[in-house]
């Protein structure tokens, strides 16, 4: 390989919040990397550093040109200059849209079990949450569209956030499902926010879809989320874009944004993502590659050492999302005994809705020797869990 994802990089002491942890405890939680971002992005924000003048800045076209020649060729879609807005970030994007689309008390309509700060988006801004749970069956995820269209149906609801890739059950939704979510959104007037921060993270020689490609339905009712900061690690450098094509949604989500002071790039955000989008590539095919090889260890590794346990096969991001049914307790109970006795820091699948609470979340996007201590202190951890659980009895 090129480059290098099994050095380890100390994060202590560097403001990290996922690091910010005691001594000996193991943050396996936060959906972010131990790993630098690629070297072609280093160079591209010492060489701005280096400048020394950080003044406002503006977005040139060379990041316009970035994300569409990315989408084009990374994902066969074609999105056009005037449908990009910059963001510094997916969330602020989201809560941003959801303040701007919606009406205090309308309804917002999620797909459970699914990223937590949905929830936050929803209810910090006085919208009511709507689960649809997706089915679990056969250790695997689908939706039920038959509770899908009854909750889109509700003259309550307003917006349906969709994740896709889904987070945190790693689901690729293919064509025909994403067409079926855009023609019931359609019929019951409800605007798609497609969440597709995941989209790099897919399994080698596996590729993802972008919600807006799939139908004329799809693209003229719906706004999308996308970024560089997931797969190449930069979160903190806060870069974003959002993809309108309706000029009428476009609009109102370009109010949105400007209103709430979301919509200025800071000095590096724009240099970063451009070095992504244009030279970032090799490094994220080797990424994914070894990333996938980490969640295939840790699926071995835990079936080997306790088969009660399931891990959801998934086909994007870095995250393992571990069915804890025939573990007697609650998965939160587990989570605070893992930490309490071994140090390692997952986090309880109660988080991402009702459906999730007998799942636990673990994060593998870290170097191989790291992953094995986490893997150790996991099963070390609901080991000593059921010796305790049985001594209850």
């Amino acid at each position: 390989m090129k480059y290098d994802f099994d050095s380890v990089t100390d994060r202590r002491n560097s403001n990290s919040l996922k690091w910010n942890v005691s001594d000996g405890e193991l943050p396996m939680w936060v959906a972010d990397m131990d790993f630098q971002t690629a070297p072609e992005i280093l160079s591209a924000i010492k060489e701005r550093a280096e400048h020394g003048v950080f003044g406002y800045s503006v977005v040139p076209e060379s990041w316009y040109a970035a994300y569409r020649d990315w989408w084009q060729n990374r994902h066969h879609f074609v999105i056009e200059h005037d449908w990009l807005i910059f963001c510094t970030g997916v969330v602020p994007a989201i809560s941003s849209v959801v303040r701007k689309l919606t009406t205090p008390a309308e309804k917002v309509l999620i797909q459970t079990p699914v990223y937590n700060i949905f929830f936050n988006s929803i209810l910090n801004n006085g919208r009511q949450v709507l689960e649809s749970e997706l089915i679990y069956k056969d250790g695997g995820y689908k939706i039920d569209f038959e509770d899908l269209e009854r909750k889109l149906a509700d003259p309550q609801t307003a917006l349906m956030i969709l994740c896709n890739p889904h987070n945190p059950v790693g689901k690729i939704w293919d064509r025909e499902t994403l067409a079926k979510i855009g023609s019931l959104c359609r019929k019951h007037h409800v605007v798609v926010l497609s969440d597709e921060i995941h989209c790099d993270l897919t399994a080698p020689g596996t590729e993802y879809i972008p919600f807006a490609s799939v139908s004329d339905e799809c693209r003229e009712n719906s706004i999308t989320c996308i970024a560089p900061t997931k797969e190449f690690n930069m979160a903190g450098l806060q870069t974003a874009a959002v993809a309108v094509p309706n000029p009428v949604l476009r609009h109102k989500v370009w109010r949105g944004l400007n209103t709430d002071e979301v919509a200025e790039p800071n000095s590096f955000a724009v240099e970063a993502a451009v070095a992504a989008f244009t030279k970032g590539a090799p490094w994220l095919d080797e990424l994914r590659a070894y990333l996938f090889q980490n969640k295939e260890i840790a699926a071995d590794y835990i079936q080997k050492k306790n088969p009660k346990l399931h891990i959801v096969p998934s086909q994007a991001t870095y995250l393992i999302w571990i069915d804890c049914s025939r573990i007697e307790g609650s998965a939160d109970e587990l989570v605070r005994f893992i930490r309490d006795t071994t140090g390692l820091i997952v986090s309880s699948g109660s988080q991402y809705g009702r459906c999730g609470e007998q799942f636990i979340r673990m994060n593998a996007a870290c170097p191989r020797t790291v992953l094995e201590d986490g893997l150790s202190r996991l099963v070390a951890g609901i080991q000593k869990y059921e010796e305790v659980v049985l001594n209850r009895r």
